[in-house]
């Protein structure tokens, strides 16, 4: 085990923190043009870090934000892995909601604030200050190691797609490892086995050739926005339950003893209920928040835009109206055809007078990964020697897009070992990370490389 390279990483703490956060303080987002330049620089950030440290790199330019690659492929027969996560973050509003500035980190109760603490760069830099470690203190890494780090995964992942569809030999690995996701509770490390996949769509419904007076028009004219509450209203019965036809006839729940296992977690709902902020839990009957967060499929809408929402009144009748719609599906669903079935119910529910069209924004598959695997149990070893217990073996509701295109077209199941926490409020104003799971992320994954190296 690879003892210097643990101490290096501990004495060395406070540095790899200012890394981090000089990485935090690039607005790298990746859906907004504006930011085309911050972009640019978050990546050149990070190539100069890997590049510092030793590794061959390379920016790919693409349509879209570039891909940042690197690699040490020094060690002969070693198992290589796959290393991924991504440099853009979500936008920052609402910005009043924020204690801090979303760009300036700031330290307090052993947290890291900023938008992208911890989906992605803390995590990110939990992989890059453990390659520095190895070698730094051992001159070399245990295993084979290739850095694939994207800027698009807010935003759709079109550059990376188009890269792994054509340089997949390029990337060629034994297995990924994604560093971009959670652990089940402070102190409790995860592996997760399983994410659902998701279908985003918008749907545009048109009326009138233009807005039309309510009091001269209204009772003839074909309103949008209440034929679009009524498509929508027409998905979902009032219990949670998806309405569209043939959408559950692939739905399988894991193994009993699988959700065995999730009820011995020490979840508390009520607790979950109060973090969120919310009155009560909503969703199908008859499943555990964890199995309808976890291997249940869901519908939810994010946003309906459409006619005067202004202060005072307009009396207006809108020309348009759309609402974006997402699945969340899970493995053995398809997400072609779960559109298609989506599309079709829309089509179904529309009624006189408005015209409609549904658009695919993006989709990606649910993803399962065999527990039994070597690098699994290899990473729960490395879990338990950081933590001094077992890691728990959980799902995510979440979606990872590229860890499907890695397991379709390369064939690569991924290791989903992260270090964020439930709390950490993704996507959200505040959002942390916190530094002692920063600290343990490195050393978790200088052992995880050690128990790879070990087990050949």
């Amino acid at each position: 085990m690879s003892t210097s390279a643990l101490r290096y990483a501990e004495s060395n703490r406070d540095r790899f923190l200012h890394d981090l956060e000089t990485l935090l303080r690039i607005p790298s987002i990746s859906t907004l043009p504006e930011h085309k330049g911050d972009m640019e620089r978050a990546a050149v950030c990070l190539r100069e870090r890997l590049a510092h440290i030793g590794l061959r790199t390379e920016l790919v330019e693409g349509d879209g934000h570039p891909l940042v690659l690197a690699e040490w492929l020094e060690t002969g027969d070693a198992p290589t892995l796959l290393l991924y996560g991504h440099y853009d973050v979500q936008p920052v509003d609402p910005l009043d909601l924020w204690e801090t500035a979303p760009f300036e980190p700031t330290i307090r109760n052993g947290n890291v604030y900023a938008r992208g603490a911890s989906d992605d760069k803390g995590q990110v830099m939990t992989l890059v200050a453990a390659a520095e470690s190895l070698l730094k203190t051992e001159g070399r890494l245990p295993i084979n190691i290739k850095f694939l780090i994207e800027g698009e995964e807010e935003a759709g992942g079109n550059v990376i797609d188009a890269y792994v569809a054509g340089h997949g030999g390029d990337i060629k690995a034994d297995a990924a490892q994604v560093a971009d996701t959670s652990m089940f509770a402070p102190g409790i490390p995860a592996l997760e086995t399983g994410l659902r996949g998701n279908v985003y769509t918008e749907v545009f419904v048109r009326g009138a050739s233009h807005d039309l007076h309510s009091g001269l028009y209204g009772g003839v004219a074909p309103n949008p926005l209440n034929a679009l509450s009524h498509i929508i209203a027409g998905l979902k019965d009032p219990y949670g339950v998806i309405t569209i036809p043939g959408f559950y006839d692939d739905v399988c729940m894991p193994e009993e003893a699988v959700l065995d296992d999730w009820r011995s977690l020490p979840f508390d709902e009520r607790q979950f209920q109060r973090d969120m902020g919310a009155s009560a839990l909503v969703g199908e009957p008859g499943y555990t928040a964890l199995e309808r967060t976890w291997a249940r499929p869901t519908l939810d809408v994010h946003g309906i835009v459409g006619g005067f929402t202004g202060s005072g009144g307009k009396t207006v009748i809108p020309a348009t109206a759309s609402a974006k719609i997402s699945m969340r599906i899970v493995p053995r669903q398809n997400a072609s055809h779960i559109f298609e079935l989506f599309t079709q119910r829309v089509l179904d529910l529309v009624p006189p007078g408005v015209d409609v069209k549904v658009d695919l924004l993006h989709s990606g598959e649910a993803v399962s990964v065999p527990p039994d695997s070597n690098f699994l149990k290899a990473a729960a070893l490395a879990l338990e020697d950081t933590f001094g217990r077992p890691p728990v073996l959980t799902h995510s509701g979440g979606s990872i897009p590229i860890v499907g295109t890695f397991k379709d077209r390369l064939g690569l199941d991924s290791i989903l070992m992260g270090w964020g926490l439930p709390d950490d409020n993704l996507h959200a104003p505040n959002e942390k990370f916190s530094i002692d799971n920063f600290s343990k992320g490195i050393n978790a994954t200088i052992r995880f490389w050690d128990r790879l190296s070990a087990a050949q």
